[in-house]
């Protein structure tokens, strides 16, 4: 922490830093709410038996996900960040989370 300071002065954002920044928000992120959860269920269906094939099967899963998928994450993320916006910073509406 000591050189970070030295390196940013007084714009250290951080928890603790000069500039607060808040805990990440997995509603917002597109690898939390979407890739995650979809690679989980894709990767082990194969049940990898050791890191190399399971690396394998993440790299083989991701290059096949359709274009028309990331594209509605990126939609949902767009819509998550306005509502956000909105709601000025707190909680976002139960009904965003719905399929």
């Amino acid at each position: 922490m000591v050189k970070l300071r030295q390196m940013f002065l007084a714009r250290l954002v951080s928890r603790r830093g000069d500039v607060e920044w808040p805990p990440p928000s997995p509603d917002l992120s597109i690898c939390d709410f979407f890739l995650w959860g979809y690679l989980k269920e894709k990767v082990f269906r194969g049940r990898p038996h050791n890191l190399e094939e399971l690396k394998m099967r993440i790299r083989e899963e991701i290059a096949i996900i359709p274009l028309e998928m990331w594209r509605r994450a990126a939609e949902n993320f767009r819509h998550r960040l306005q509502q956000c916006i909105a709601t000025e910073g707190h909680h976002l509406p139960d009904a965003i989370f719905k399929k």
